[in-house]
């Protein structure tokens, strides 16, 4: 789920409108590789492995301390990038046995959504920028879809049990992250101020990974069927 951060500053010049996009895209681009550090050190490391299997909730509440930190020390360098790299490296701790579990299902299938999301990230992020339209008002209807999409998941799992209705649900997801993607986008092109970089990168950072986590389910589903 993205993060809501309210900015103190709109970006006034193209040079902190560059310096902005830079740091962000910097802290996205590190994330993402401290995760797959997580991924990588669960996975070679039986016992962190059995200890993220045997208590998973455990581990997700973990996570929100340092992303909370995080944002508490947005503007504070170099607290605020060392909480979110120390918040998606536990988002790999934490991912990293659906990972196993899906690649050991379908090899393969980790690169392949990898693909995919990389080529959404470009594709939107291009439309986002490109673009002069006001996408002010996709943030809460994407958010609500969002809650619904969050509802109908754990009324599938815990009461339903129905693969067709995870296999929509994980298509509505992929919709709805990405029109969240050109959101934050859009976000940090016209709204954050120059020193949000922090919460810019939070949000995309989030909307990518979700987003690939939704790939993932439709790509083994679909090959199930």
């Amino acid at each position: 789920m993205g993060v809501s951060y309210a900015s103190t500053a709109v970006v006034r010049t193209g040079a902190e409108r560059l310096t902005l996009i830079r740091r962000t895209y910097s802290v996205v681009l590190g994330g993402v590789i401290v995760t797959m550090l997580g991924v990588a050190t669960a996975l070679t490391q039986p016992q962190i492995m059995q200890a993220v299997l045997a208590h998973p909730f455990i581990t997700l509440m973990l996570m929100f301390a340092p992303l909370l930190m995080a944002q508490r020390t947005a503007r504070t360098f170099p607290a605020n990038v060392g909480f979110t790299f120390l918040f998606t490296f536990l988002e790999g701790l934490w991912l990293a046995p659906f990972l196993a579990l899906a690649e050991r299902g379908q090899p393969g299938i980790i690169v392949q959504a990898g693909v995919l999301t990389g080529a959404a990230f470009g594709t939107l992020t291009t439309f986002a920028f490109v673009s002069r339209r006001d996408f002010s008002a996709w943030g809460g209807f994407f958010i609500t879809g969002l809650v619904v999409a969050l509802l109908a998941s754990l009324l599938n799992i815990f009461v339903l049990h129905n693969a067709a209705a995870d296999l929509w649900l994980a298509g509505a997801i992929v919709v709805i992250f990405s029109g969240l993607l050109v959101f934050d986008t859009w976000r940090l092109r016209n709204v954050y101020g120059p020193e949000d970089y922090i919460p810019a990168a939070i949000n995309i950072y989030l909307d990518l990974l979700n987003l690939f986590i939704a790939l993932i389910r439709i790509l083994g589903g679909g090959r199930r069927n």
